[in-house]
């Protein structure tokens, strides 16, 4: 298990770039009518957060720097 608690670059890079995902998609959503281009866009944007974390670990930006 790791002793980060994900307190590491990639981590928070991960996740603003996923919140950034899910508020584009929430916004395709709530438009009338549904954009569903825009809530797809949302989508492929929280994927990507995904594989940036994968790239950025492997990368050496999610170790323990304590």
């Amino acid at each position: 298990m790791s002793d980060n608690h994900g307190n590491t670059p990639a981590a928070w890079t991960a996740v603003l770039v996923a919140l950034a995902g899910f508020v584009v998609g929430g916004a395709g959503l709530m438009f009338s009518p549904m954009n569903y281009v825009v809530f797809w866009v949302g989508v492929a944007i929280v994927l990507f957060a995904g594989v940036l974390f994968v790239i950025m670990a492997k990368m050496g930006l999610h170790e323990s720097t304590h």
